[in-house]
């Protein structure tokens, strides 16, 4: 399986791709990865599992764009945001 996924950073998100999601995000809060230790502390927002690597990366890709960042912002973001909150 792989997955896209999404980290609440501290000064933003981080989408990212990968087919060991458990790892990948513990090596992010570890401050192993490079795009993102100057952005700690993080945690994992949402993710995507996605059974074909190639339209994982597309998918990555995708959200990656303005359209995407713009998809996020309104379903995803809003959404976890406003869940949250009902608690």
């Amino acid at each position: 399986m792989n997955y896209v996924y999404s980290l609440k950073c501290r000064d933003g998100y981080y989408i990212g791709c990968t087919d060991d999601l458990k790892d990948r995000v513990e090596r992010h809060k570890k401050g192993y990865v490079s795009a993102t230790r100057k952005r700690l502390p993080m945690e994992l927002d949402f993710y995507f599992a996605i059974k074909d690597k190639y339209k994982a990366f597309e998918f990555e890709k995708y959200l990656k764009s303005g359209s995407g960042r713009t998809f996020i912002k309104r379903h995803l973001i809003l959404y976890s945001t406003s869940r949250r909150s009902d608690k």
